[in-house]
């Protein structure tokens, strides 16, 4: 239960970062959003993990966090790109999808969840995907509107493939290391891919102390949540804990409908009750 709770957690906190992020998104620059949230993250993790973290990882455990970090900012690149172009009930929902990677590898492995957990897997997996429906008919948007919504599913799509990638890396990276180590080496790789490419498009960057102030919020958000994830991962299956973590659009969503207004269809309300049925599923199992 522990591992579900922790799981359940790290959901609810990607949750509200995406949404703040998308929301910033659409008001500066993407690589001013990732370059503040990303440095004021890896500011509070660091002397944190210096202070508790004793044995030094390995160079195996290493390569797996560089991993994970590299491959989780691309992702969040693509994610909050596709949140600020596209509508969020619907980009959130298909990121989600990443979960089939680690889900696939976990069971690779010879990881055995049970049937429950098994038919919970299944049923969220299908929430999400139905929570990516479109809310209204293609045919009724401009042709502006329908390339940013295809330009959205792609970068969704890419997010997927980016989340599930550093879903494994942690998981083989906690496997062996102490967690604060992991974090920290995760979230320096991922800065750097960020500062790198700051350096070379050189954006606008925020000098009010409120915007700066949202800006790392996000970030902190998002370094629990990688916390939490990487807990998880050490008390139960990954094949679990991923899907689990990976039920954050379900707080996207409900912010969007609420705070934004978006209109989620059916469809979408369906894809929602599914996915936290599947919550249930795998925490009874």
């Amino acid at each position: 239960m522990l591992a579900v709770a922790l799981g359940l957690g790290s959901s609810l906190c990607w949750g509200f970062a995406d949404f703040f992020a998308g929301l910033q998104s659409r008001r500066r620059a993407l690589l001013a959003v990732l370059l503040i949230s990303q440095g004021a993250s890896l500011a509070l993790l660091l002397p944190f993990a210096l202070a508790v973290a004793d044995e030094a990882p390995s160079g195996t455990a290493i390569g797996w966090a560089a991993l994970a970090g590299t491959a989780g900012v691309i992702a969040l690149g693509s994610f909050y790109r596709g949140l600020a172009i596209g509508t969020m009930s619907v980009v959130a929902p298909i990121s989600a999808t990443g979960a089939a990677v680690p889900v696939l590898v976990g069971l690779v492995d010879g990881e055995r969840p049970s049937s429950l957990q098994i038919a919970g897997i299944a049923v969220a997996i299908v929430g999400v995907v139905l929570a990516a429906r479109e809310s209204e008919p293609a045919e009724a948007a401009g042709a502006e509107h329908r390339a940013a919504g295809r330009t959205a599913v792609a970068l969704a799509l890419l997010a997927a493939l980016g989340f599930g990638t550093f879903f494994v890396g942690i998981d083989r990276a906690s496997a062996t290391a102490e967690v604060p180590w992991v974090m920290l080496i995760s979230r320096s790789c991922s800065l750097g891919v960020v500062l790198v490419a700051a350096l070379a498009a050189r954006p606008a960057l925020p000098r009010d102390a409120a915007a700066v102030g949202a800006l790392a919020a996000v970030g902190l958000l998002d370094l629990g949540a990688n916390g939490l994830y990487a807990l998880a991962t050490r008390e139960g299956l990954l094949s679990v804990v991923a899907v689990l973590s990976s039920l954050y659009p379900t707080v996207t969503v409900v912010l969007a409908r609420f705070v934004l207004a978006e209109r989620v269809s059916r469809l979408q309300e369906v894809g929602v009750l599914l996915a936290l049925a599947g919550v249930a599923s795998i925490s009874a199992g």
